[in-house]
């Protein structure tokens, strides 16, 4: 199949704010790479998803700055960019940054302009034409004539919609039924949602519930697989990238489990001499590169901790209450590897437990039903999380336009605070997060009043006069060498615009780092 037809289709995609015109489209060119086979299949909705089947090919935007003059006539195939992709990722040992940008720009040399932009926005992650999860998965369904509901079902437990799509237009319904949770292939994982304080999580689930630690570290999939390979074990993050060879301490310790096969949800955690969890930042920075990593496992060594089981032995445990799998897994996992929590109808000492652990440097808790089973990839009833809400007042700097569902509205804002001496502004990071339909439409016209240089959709980025306030609620603050303060807020989400409040009085750059306790 020619890339030029998957850049066309993301083309049109991008132009269109109608979901059934997306939809249409993915699932025409879906039908389309039908005749050239079933792994054609499977690289077109992925690259049509905006991810590649390798996933990272050690790429980054810098590696696509100098780029050969764009190819005048279209020639590359979906197929052959996937093959220099695979070819890309295994480049490794010495000299292979060489190679690789070699590689790239072979690559690169063949691919037209629109096709230079489409592979440039793949290998980076930032394919913007709003072809989301959900349109995706429609579009799946509508290709094959299948349930959407299968779809749906199938893609959390193979964790992507290639080889969903894969399943569906080659065997329909049955072959999306025989999907399954498979050790050594990631499933997405079941998500929380979330309450403003622990007494309505409480009342959101009802009964007696369980009050666990919601660790501020890197959520963590772990499959133990020992039966044709003793001691095989991977590691996977929440959005299913393996980091397997970053954790050797971790992969070592699960791999003297007495365990066949094992499937475990967790978190991985830097923590202090003290037993403190360590800043974010500190667990992000050692699980970012398998570079060095003899030397970062002495100098930032992480701890496992699990909090559920969802396959032990040959048996798939995703049906089964939480309580069983709770039981399972401390049968199964170390004592110091499991996650404190505590069993509680009382909302006062739930309440306390919250304190505790907030105090003791944790993010806070999440409230679980021990009846309900395991909703992979959903935010399932059962979960519910409670975290210390943190707000400022900061100014608007500047906005982006939106692209896909927000397409034609200025959405993406970024914020400032006020440099205590100078007056200055100080940029602390951007959201787009917490904003209703009416909230853009306000937003929108309000913003090209403040416009300090409009232009139109296409230049993206919005200067503006800093006269909006808003108020902003955060989870926390980590350091950042991309902005001026040297830092970035964490989960910054908009709670309201501050029309009755003045720039003069926004929090100051101090008042910021004092709640980091910096």
């Amino acid at each position: 199949m020619q890339l030029s037809d998957v850049v066309d289709t993301g083309r049109a995609v991008a132009a269109t704010s109608s979901r059934t015109a997306k939809v249409e489209a993915l699932a025409a060119c879906l039908r389309r790479a039908q005749s050239d086979g079933p792994e054609v299949i499977e690289v077109v909705a992925a690259h049509l998803s905006g991810v590649l089947p390798q996933r990272r090919i050690g790429v980054s935007w810098r590696g696509l700055q100098s780029l050969p003059e764009p190819a005048a006539e279209s020639s590359l195939t979906v197929e052959e960019v996937d093959a220099a992709a695979t070819t890309i990722a295994g480049i490794t040992g010495s000299g292979s940054a060489t190679a690789r940008s070699a590689a790239v720009r072979n690559l690169f040399r063949r691919a037209t302009a629109d096709e230079q932009a489409w592979l440039r926005g793949l290998i980076t992650g930032e394919t913007r034409q709003g072809a989301g999860d959900g349109v995706m998965l429609q579009a799946i369904a509508k290709a094959a004539d299948v349930p959407d509901a299968a779809v749906r079902r199938a893609v959390m437990l193979a964790g992507f919609a290639g080889p969903v799509a894969r399943a569906a237009l080659t065997g329909g319904s049955d072959a999306l039924a025989a999907l399954t949770l498979e050790v050594g292939r990631p499933l997405r994982p079941m998500l929380a949602g979330s309450a403003p304080d622990v007494a309505g999580a409480l009342a959101t689930l009802g009964g007696e519930v369980v009050v666990e630690t919601k660790l501020d570290g890197i959520r963590l999939q772990a499959h133990v697989d020992n039966r044709t390979s003793p001691g095989s074990v991977r590691l996977f993050t929440r959005t299913l990238d393996e980091v397997t060879d970053r954790m050797p301490e971790i992969t070592e310790g699960l791999a003297a489990l007495d365990v066949e096969t094992l499937v475990l949800d967790g978190e991985v955690i830097a923590l202090a001499e003290s037993g403190r969890p360590q800043p974010f930042q500190v667990t992000g920075a050692r699980t970012a590169s398998s570079a060095d990593v003899a030397r970062l496992r002495d100098e930032v060594p992480l701890t496992p901790y699990f909090f559920d089981v969802l396959h032990l032995d040959g048996e798939d445990l995703l049906d089964e209450p939480a309580q069983v799998r709770w039981e399972r897994l401390a049968r199964t996992v170390p004592p110091a590897w499991l996650v404190p929590r505590e069993r509680t109808d009382d909302p006062g000492r739930a309440q306390q437990f919250f304190t505790d652990l907030v105090a003791a440097g944790h993010e806070g808790v999440v409230v679980k039903d021990p009846a309900l089973p395991y909703a992979a990839g959903r935010r399932g009833p059962g979960w519910v999380k409670v975290k210390p809400r943190h707000t400022l007042d900061l100014v608007v700097l500047a906005v982006e336009w939106g692209s896909g569902r927000r397409k034609g509205w200025l959405s993406n804002i970024h914020l400032g605070a006020r440099d205590a001496e100078t007056g200055e502004l100080v940029m602390l990071g951007k959201t787009f997060k917490g904003m209703t339909d009416e909230m853009l439409a306000w937003q929108t016209e309000r913003f090209r009043e403040l416009a300090v240089d409009p232009g139109d959709e296409s230049g993206w980025v919005v200067h503006l006069r800093p006269e909006q306030v808003v108020e902003i609620a955060f989870d926390g603050v980590q350091r950042s060498t991309r902005y001026p303060g040297g830092m970035a807020l964490r989960f910054a989400r908009v709670l309201r615009y501050r029309d009755d409040k003045p720039v003069s009085e926004i929090d100051t750059v101090p008042t910021v780092r004092a709640l980091a306790g910096w």
